[in-house]
């Protein structure tokens, strides 16, 4: 077997190589990277096929290595599982869980001790670590013994609810759309939203390993009926999750994808002016412009990171880090944890509007009023790592000189390859670290421009990768 962590855990096809056998390899891998010692691990599940499964035979395998074992009770969103590692001292936290992607995924994400993605160093130690020991089992009577079931989901709920600011009253109560996705978040944002602030009605409530048909990603077009909803109902806005719960995607009143872009530029505006918190800000390297022209204009300092929250997590850790998202909808904040959340973001921004008295279009116009115009667009493409790989060797050597005929002028190779345009917008072209995808992420000031950047990024990459080898978009 061969393991590879990408940007936050390992990820296979399910009866492929993501198997029963495989599961107990990574959980003994897993066991003989930590240190030992008497601080117990957290095991998590969510509601993908086989996820409890996986997570009970995880669970046997650590306790057979010696590990006290906190096994939870039901699924749960990662971020619990993270919750509950700083809360019980834990050594480390393992999730049975694919995220985002399509429901014949599943794998394992890692949680460090600290209550985040597992750093390089820990993940390269679970690699190395790989296959040397056969797994080990004690069987169901004596793992009992080690194993200690435990509902992860109060002390979580409790956590988060702390931080949101409870007392204002919006002019008039809010009617949200939530969307969790068949996934693990089911129910949790209208158990925390205080009563004045309006009601939630969810769609798509129930666990479904095949997710309804849909892909477990918030973002457009799998949001296409959270905003036929919203539109239907007349809300005020629609709030989605993925499987996992630590991702968050927005729809506005009108039915509109509302980015993760915006989104972290309106909840830096929020927690800055109306909440007074301060600090400084970071990063994944395919967010937009916005944050950066805020975070100029109020003077706060601005990290970049490679893609992948395990990047931003060290930097919450070190410093005084007031919010941290990256380009896919992930957050994290100032106080919780360095780790995404997509419930307390979802909370976060509620309490903006309420806070505010405005509606989410009105934010938004605000916030560009100040941060500038930006219309942001990702496509996929089906392409094998290799190819991907490849694909960026021959741009390396032959980068071209204009795009959607504005001229390049400026090229970054943080994470992929970024293309700076002569009119301030930008081409990245990167292979994911969890699937068999390459991405095209475009940001300009015009939706026409985008639509146009995108065709010309799409022949680029037909011409690069050669026609036998031509993507097709997802």
């Amino acid at each position: 077997m061969t393991l590879r962590f990408g940007t936050d855990g390992w990820r296979e096809v399910i009866a492929e190589e993501f198997t029963l056998a495989n599961v107990a390899v990574v959980a003994q891998a897993i066991a003989d990277a930590l240190p030992g010692g008497a601080r117990p691990v957290v095991v998590g599940y969510d509601t993908r096929f086989a996820s409890r499964t996986a997570a009970e035979l995880a669970a046997e395998v650590l306790a057979a290595n010696g590990f006290e074992v906190l096994l939870g009770s039901g699924p749960v969103p990662t971020p619990a599982v993270s919750f509950a590692v700083r809360a019980h001292g834990a050594v480390a936290g393992v999730v049975v869980t694919a995220s985002h992607n399509p429901y014949w995924f599943n794998g394992l994400k890692l949680k460090a001790d600290f209550g985040g993605s597992a750093p390089p160093e820990l993940t390269a130690r679970v690699e190395a670590a790989l296959g040397r020991t056969p797994p080990r089992r004690l069987g169901a009577a004596k793992a009992a013994a080690r194993i200690t079931t435990v509902d992860l989901l109060p002390a979580y709920l409790e956590g988060v609810g702390r931080l949101v600011v409870r007392e204002p009253r919006p002019v008039r109560p809010l009617t949200v759309i939530a969307d969790p996705l068949y996934g693990a978040v089911d129910g949790l944002l209208a158990r925390l939203l205080p009563p004045a602030w309006g009601s939630v009605r969810v769609i798509h409530d129930r666990a479904d390993p095949l997710f309804g048909g849909l892909h477990p990603e918030p973002i457009p077009p799998h949001l296409d009926p959270l905003a036929a909803e919203v539109r239907r109902a007349s809300a005020d806005l629609g709030l989605a999750t993925d499987c996992d719960g630590d991702r968050l995607g927005v729809i506005g009143p009108d039915g509109s994808y509302v980015s993760p872009h915006q989104v972290l530029a309106l909840l830096l505006l929020h927690l800055h002016r109306h909440r007074g918190w301060r600090g400084e800000v970071v990063k994944g390297f395919a967010v937009g412009v916005q944050t950066d022209r805020l975070c100029e204009r109020l003077g706060l300092v601005l990290h970049v990171t490679p893609i992948g929250f395990k990047h931003i997590a060290p930097l919450m850790l070190s410093r005084d880090i007031l919010i941290g998202g990256e380009e896919s909808g992930g957050v994290g904040f100032k106080g919780h944890l360095p780790e995404r959340d997509g419930l307390l973001t979802a909370l976060f921004l509620l309490e903006c509007l309420v806070m505010e008295g405005k509606g989410l279009p009105e934010l938004v116009a605000a916030m560009e009023a100040e941060a500038g115009p930006a219309v942001y667009q990702r496509r996929d493409y089906h392409l094998p790592p290799e190819v991907g790989r490849r694909l960026l060797a021959r741009l390396d050597q032959a980068p071209p000189a204009r795009l959607g005929g504005e001229r390049v002028v400026r090229r970054e190779d943080l994470d992929g390859r970024k293309l700076w345009l002569a009119d301030g917008a930008w081409v990245l072209i990167r292979p994911s670290g969890t699937e068999p995808v390459l991405r095209v992420y475009i940001e300009a000031p015009e939706a026409g421009e985008v639509e146009a950047l995108h065709a010309a990024a799409a022949d680029l990459v037909r011409s690069l990768a050669g026609e036998r080898e031509g993507p097709a978009s997802l």
